[in-house]
């Protein structure tokens, strides 16, 4: 495609794949429950894990990769691999996956989203951006490994673009999904600076933290 149509295609069609609110759905189908009224109220793959197990957990987390892998997908066989049309597209479907359409613009944080679209924009970014992994193995602080991993991506995304590994575009989705993600852990900051913050593995009551 040329001219505005890669945009005008790729731009709604990552919208909607990051509203899929797989957290939710899993959650009804599983036990019958909207999972934002449990534990922290979040509808990301950590709450699910801490509300309904692993497999529940599992499932949603792989359903919130393949969204940002499948925007950045489409928008790049739309658009002849145009990188601003791809570095848009993951930004919006991160957009997407925090407020979804279909789910009353009430969703998740978007770190698994991002991850996704991450290791689509540069599988060598994203594997750096694993350090978050490897935090939170080490604190069991879901929040802080995902606050880490999201600042080692983006900072990897801005030195392969320095170094001229990666089109300066993707810098777009670098620094918009860096600071959309970050800004929604506010609350996770906040208690984490107070020592307040729940280790995975804790029970939660609701509205106390997570994904």
């Amino acid at each position: 495609m040329t001219g505005p149509w890669p945009y005008v295609v790729a731009l709604p069609v990552a919208y909607l794949l990051g509203s899929i609110p797989f957290g939710v759905l899993v959650a009804k189908l599983w036990a019958g429950i909207d999972i934002r009224t449990v534990g922290s109220g979040n509808s990301g793959a950590t709450n699910v894990l801490r509300s309904l197990g692993p497999v529940p957990a599992a499932i949603v987390l792989i359903g919130d990769l393949a969204k940002g892998i499948l925007a950045v997908l489409v928008a790049t066989l739309v658009s002849d691999g145009s990188p601003l049309v791809g570095s848009l597209a993951a930004t919006i479907s991160v957009a997407g996956h925090s407020w979804p359409a279909f789910a009353g613009f009430r969703g998740g944080r978007g770190v698994a989203t991002g991850v996704g679209a991450l290791f689509m924009v540069s599988p060598i970014a994203g594997g750096f951006a694993l350090v978050g992994l490897l935090v939170m193995a080490v604190s069991r602080y879901v929040s802080l490994g995902s606050i880490v991993g999201t600042a080692v991506g983006l900072l990897a995304i801005v030195v392969l673009a320095a170094v001229g590994d990666l089109d300066p575009a993707y810098l777009v989705f670098g620094f918009l999904a860096a600071a959309l993600i970050i800004a929604r852990h506010h609350s996770n900051i906040g208690r984490l600076m107070r020592g307040e913050e729940h280790r995975l593995g804790m029970r939660l009551t609701t509205g106390s933290s997570g994904r």
